[in-house]
């Protein structure tokens, strides 16, 4: 991938706290238009990474590359095309949302006064917060200020927005309205960078994710390529025999296992090439008159790839 069609790009980028190495030789693409998962354990390196990205530490040795320029010596120029949720803000609990925000926008360099309460309502419009800009803060549940968090991040136009664990302690409801933020963010066009230690959340989000534990990147990629393996595909019919045919003549092997509790078929299990869709597989079985009862298609999850690269469950050492 050339470095234009890349948001970040890092080689060799190793951070150190005197004999520890909280990050070691990190090579991260983040593909531009992407929401990308950043995923690990925690104390696994991502927000050391983040920190080093976003010119708040300083690296020990490697590069950092954003939008095709050299950081931090560009930062000046690339920064102002980045808004970052790192940590959570610290809001004023008796200040609305609005002067929250408000006070944010005149702290950032260049932003005109003229033109502040337009930005402010925009950037409040963007999360859903519209309705309550005139409460105070303090009255905000934890999702309203997670979105007021990231309304910070959109008082400019960015190109580049960088989440750091951007649902960790959300109840279901304010998780669902953080991760329909972010989808609308990526239809409009910017690249989300999401840490985060939970897989199934990065599953049901990100285009491409990288996986890091304990300071190294242990896989990249989209996501079905990190997932890796087959997909495996289950059938129940009457036609055990005829199946069997079928499955034999398009080249899968199939074996049957006993009958689920409360059913009286078989299962038929495969595992599909890559390649091959279930929706061909079952036309094939509806063309010879095979009476197809149910189908399932497993797909290998990141966690179960997570498992097989380290030998290990995600909640490993901190």
């Amino acid at each position: 991938m050339s470095v234009s069609e890349l948001a970040v790009e890092t080689r060799g980028l190793t951070k150190r706290f005197g004999h520890h190495e909280a990050v070691s030789d990190l090579d991260l693409d983040v593909p531009s238009g992407s929401v990308f998962g950043f995923l690990g354990p925690n104390g696994s390196g991502k927000t050391t990474t983040i920190r080093m990205l976003l010119a708040l530490a300083a690296p020990s040795a490697g590069t950092i590359t954003m939008f095709g320029s050299e950081m931090p010596r560009r930062s000046a120029s690339v920064l102002p095309r980045v808004g970052a949720l790192v940590e959570g803000p610290g809001f004023y609990p008796f200040l609305s949302g609005s002067a929250n925000l408000t006070r944010f926008d005149a702290a950032e360099p260049g932003t005109s006064s003229r033109t502040r309460k337009a930005r402010v309502a925009e950037a409040l419009a963007r999360v859903g917060l519209s309705a309550a800009a005139r409460k105070k803060v303090g009255s905000y549940s934890l999702g309203m200020k997670q979105r007021l968090g990231i309304a910070v991040a959109l008082l400019s136009p960015r190109d580049l927005i960088v989440l750091d664990e951007p649902t960790n302690g959300l109840d279901p409801q304010g998780t669902r309205e953080v991760r329909a933020l972010i989808r609308g963010l990526n239809a409009d066009g910017t690249t989300v960078l999401v840490s985060s230690h939970l897989l199934a959340e990065i599953e049901q989000l990100c285009t491409h994710a990288a996986i890091m534990r304990t300071g190294r990147l242990v896989a990249q990629g989209g996501l079905d390529e990190l997932r890796g393996g087959s997909a495996s595909f289950e059938l129940l019919t009457p036609d055990t025999r005829e199946a069997l045919e079928v499955l034999a003549r398009v080249g899968l092997e199939a074996s049957t296992s006993e009958p689920a509790p409360g059913s009286d078929l078989p299962r038929i299990d495969a595992t599909l090439p890559k390649g091959m869709l279930p929706e061909e597989l079952v036309t094939e079985l509806v063309a010879a008159d095979v009476r197809v009862r149910g189908v399932a298609v497993r797909r290998p999850s990141l966690e179960e790839r997570f498992v097989e690269l380290t030998g290990e469950g995600f909640d490993v050492e901190r």
